[in-house]
């Protein structure tokens, strides 16, 4: 292996570990905005310009808080729980095509970690074992609330998770491949695949909600019943790893909604762009635009949290078995008919 393409792809995770972080702690900052925005009140102001600094003020706040380590709590398991929510929330972006290749002194660099040809069962992998860091603390705290908020994390992630895979099944049967890199590919110019698979895109984006454990969906960390659900023996940088795998996650959840239905990169016009821009700043348009789709969806999260009440747990369960299930398989239906139907035309 050459020693350019180690720096490559060293430089590459460096500024997407970067860009991670800094989207998941001024995500907070959003959230705070945005839900002053929505209730009528100002949001975060004192810290720098705007409140601009807040993320940074909340930061140091955790790292230099005291560290709480119940007495009667599994002490390894304890500070394995969020240390594991955290590295999985990084891994996800491993696999997601953020941009064309573009050109840095006569070599093309790709801007995407690794293209693996099952990059979508990757992703998958990676958020089951999200789930994992959540009922290892939760257990750990011997603590009943954060006990029964581990247990409705691993129960909502099994429900959902089934139903998330078959609309990706619909979607393999369009485009024929699980490279996350292909099926951006595919979706040249406006060649979206909302257009051919809005019913799937409308169950992954329900369950994105529900594996995120975003708000109607955030029964396992539910403050008016379970006080804080999984982590409320946590406090200080564990707590704050919590808190950034959430944002991550959802950072995740954006891209990759993003790649697969919205075409990612590619934009109307990228052709034109790219030949007047050329291979370098080309590239960085269609990474640039790719990110607005990011924040585009992110602010829809948000926008959900402030505007819809919580589920109650039995609506939560219906849901996923009795009405996203049945609705994924007969979208596979579908799909396989149109399919069939096109062949023979």
């Amino acid at each position: 292996m050459e020693l350019a393409f180690i720096i490559e792809k060293f430089v590459l995770i460096l500024v997407i570990f970067v860009i991670s972080l800094t989207v998941a702690a001024y995500s907070t900052l959003a959230e705070r905005k945005i839900a002053g925005f929505l209730q009528d009140r100002v949001g975060p102001n004192r810290a720098g310009p705007g409140g601009m600094f807040q993320p940074l003020a909340d930061g140091l706040k955790m790292f230099f808080k005291e560290e709480i380590i119940p007495t009667d709590s599994s002490k390894a398991l304890f500070i394995l729980g969020p240390s594991l929510a955290l590295f999985t929330a990084f891994l996800g972006s491993a696999v997601i095509p953020w941009g064309q290749d573009i050109e840095i002194a006569g070599r093309m660099v790709s801007l995407q970690i690794t293209d693996i040809n099952v990059g979508i069962l990757y992703i998958f992998g990676v958020v089951s074992l999200g789930v994992y860091g959540i009922m290892i603390g939760g257990w750990a705290s011997n603590n009943k609330f954060s006990l029964m908020g581990a247990v409705r994390a691993a129960s909502q992630s099994i429900s959902y998770e089934i139903p998330m895979g078959l609309s990706i099944i619909a979607l393999l049967m369009a485009t024929n491949t699980l490279s996350m890199k292909e099926i951006a590919e595919q979706q040249h110019g406006i060649n979206w695949n909302i257009f051919y698979q809005p019913l799937g895109f409308i169950i992954f984006l329900v369950c994105s909600f529900a594996e995120t454990n975003r708000t109607p969906f955030d029964l396992p960390e539910c403050e008016t019943e379970l006080v804080g659900g999984y982590h409320t023996e946590y406090s200080g940088f564990k707590m704050g790893a919590y808190m950034f795998s959430e944002y991550l996650n959802m950072f995740l959840a954006s891209a990759v909604m993003s790649t697969l239905y919205f075409g990612g990169y590619n934009y109307p016009g990228m052709d034109w762009v790219n030949e007047m821009t050329g291979t370098v700043i080309g590239p960085l348009i269609g990474m640039a635009v790719l990110m607005l789709k990011i924040f585009a969806f992110i602010f829809l999260f948000m926008w959900v949290r402030w505007t819809v009440p919580r589920f109650r747990y039995d609506q939560l369960m219906n849901l996923g078995w009795k009405i996203l299930i049945p609705l994924a398989i007969a979208n596979i239906v579908i799909t396989g008919i149109v399919i069939t139907i096109f062949d023979k035309l």
